[in-house]
């Protein structure tokens, strides 16, 4: 983004005078007003992967076929894949606990 809107031109400028600069998520911390958070129980997860893909926030990292903990930094707490684990992994705690 261009710093005080130096050199912007009339096409850059949006309504109410503000400057559009193309980004994505993963540069903003978005989970930092939850209210409680997911917490992981290894021991009961198959790895069936069930929880990875409806996560609205992608906050449930995978790789080599294997899910990898949450990635709090972004996690808004919805609870989304406690409901759809069949084997109670998941469970939600108030945070800070």
């Amino acid at each position: 983004m261009k710093k005080n809107n130096q050199n912007v031109t009339w096409k850059e400028i949006l309504p109410g005078g503000t400057v559009w600069s193309p980004g994505n998520s993963e540069e903003f911390i978005t989970g930092d007003w939850r209210t409680e958070r997911p917490v992981m129980d290894w021991d009961k997860c198959k790895q069936c992967l069930l929880c990875a893909p409806v996560c609205p926030d992608c906050s449930i990292p995978v790789e080599g076929k294997k899910r990898l903990e949450f990635d709090y930094d972004h996690c808004k707490g919805c609870g989304i894949c406690v409901n759809v684990c069949p084997f109670d992994a998941i469970k939600m705690v108030k945070e800070g606990k």
